[in-house]
């Protein structure tokens, strides 16, 4: 028998639980099976979920297919009237070691119960398993899962269930034994990141969290948060990124639009000036700061006048880094019923977004020439800088570790540099 396949689509969350489930499954001795972690943001990913399983059974015939993820979780039905599918698992139930020590029985073939997806929003416990080192380069530490809001374009709460946060201690333990592994850099994620605590004792806030880790393990050299929603940043949040140096200057902020109108049918809990503000005060605090932003194109009853605000956006908030997504209606969610645009106009404006995108970023690394940067090498010759940024460097270096190197030069999406001190 061989090594389960692992598949993995959508977001970084997905990568992490996959990680996870690898453990689980090697624990429990699972072989010859293939598992894709399928993604449910938008219609195009649960249909590339579909594309992949079909190719994925094609290229390895015979062997069961567990489908698991936010797809699985939103529409079973789906997956388990695909006939290559041998078995549906839910987000809680991909977490659980029971799970997959009953995958890895006798029984697993030819079972009748091809469906194991319950009420996630019954689900109350923490975030689930915890790994020790997920990424080569840097370690990611899921300390949330789920969300608590109801965006009338997203279906992910009922992928993912309400908000549950890990308490500090264990990811403070969890970070102190990655350090002690030789990790150099530590990546907080979650499904809706500012809203950890709120169902912990005394409700801390994510900035209490940031400055828990930074004090109790100082030899953490860098750390770094996810997707915020910059609505929900605390004081202390804002106080660890004006005095912590170890704290990352960059942050991707949860934006979507840069309408107003539009904002509120989206139900979003910001305005177009709180994500301004909150761009001046983090870079007035911190100079060296970079955003990225997701920012959505062609939402329903979005004018050219509401686009238009949206591509102001990106120069009124200063971003560097853009995620745009073209409007896709998620079937059950408010947005789907509302008047509907074109599919042309959809991915002209999407086009025009990638292309302002593009042009920040280029400004960006301009900005770069001549400056010196601390680098965290991903690979032998292309690392990041503090700011995320992507740099090629000219010289073999040891992945891992942090170099410093002077910027000399640019691509189209990367900084070039010459190792060595400046």
């Amino acid at each position: 028998m061989t090594a389960p396949v692992f598949a993995t689509l959508g977001c970084r969350l997905n990568a992490y639980e996959s990680e996870a489930m690898k453990e689980l499954a090697d624990a429990a001795g699972l072989q010859g099976a293939v598992i894709v972690n399928t993604c449910a943001v938008t219609a195009e990913a649960v249909r590339k979920a579909k594309q992949e399983i079909r190719r994925l059974s094609r290229e390895n015939p015979g062997a069961p297919v567990i489908v698991t993820g936010c797809a699985a979780q939103t529409e079973p039905e789906t997956f388990a009237a695909m006939a290559e599918v041998t078995r549906v698992i839910g987000n809680h139930e991909k977490m659980q070691p029971a799970t997959w020590t009953g995958l890895a029985g006798p029984d697993f073939i030819g079972q009748t119960e091809r469906v194991q997806v319950d009420d996630i929003m019954s689900v109350r416990e923490t975030a689930g398993h915890l790994i020790d080192g997920f990424g080569r380069h840097r370690a990611y530490v899921q300390v949330q899962n789920g969300c608590d809001h109801r965006c009338t374009f997203c279906i992910i709460p009922y992928g993912r269930g309400n908000s549950r946060s890990v308490p500090a201690g264990v990811v403070i333990d969890q970070i102190k034994r990655l350090v002690d592994k030789g990790f150099n850099e530590v990546v907080l994620t979650g499904v809706d990141l500012t809203s950890w605590g709120a169902d912990l004792p005394a409700t801390p806030r994510l900035g209490d969290l940031v400055m828990r880790i930074l004090r109790l393990v100082p030899d953490l050299q860098r750390l770094r948060i996810s997707s915020i929603d910059s609505i929900e940043a605390d004081d202390n949040l804002m106080l660890a990124i004006a005095t912590e140096p170890r704290l990352m200057p960059h942050l991707h902020l949860s934006l979507q639009a840069g309408d107003d109108m539009i904002l509120k049918r989206m139900k979003r809990r910001h305005l177009r000036d709180d994500a301004i503000r909150f761009c001046e005060d983090a870079r007035r605090l911190r100079p060296d700061m970079v955003f990225g932003a997701d920012i959505i194109a062609g939402f329903p009853t979005e004018t050219e006048a509401m686009f238009d605000n949206s591509l102001k956006l990106v120069d009124d908030c200063g971003l560097t880094f853009l995620h745009v997504f073209p409007f896709s209606p998620r079937k059950g969610t408010p947005a789907a019923r509302m008047p509907q645009l074109k599919g042309p106009e959809i991915k002209a404006r999407a086009a025009q977004l990638r292309a302002k995108g593009e042009a920040a970023l280029t400004r960006h690394l301009q900005a770069q020439l001549g400056q010196t940067h601390r680098i965290l090498m991903e690979g032998p010759r292309m690392g990041r800088t503090e700011q995320f940024t992507e740099v090629d460097v000219s010289t073999d270096q040891p992945e891992g570790q942090i170099i410093t190197a002077r910027i000399d030069g640019f691509g189209t999406t990367r900084l070039v540099a010459h190792t060595g001190l400046a």
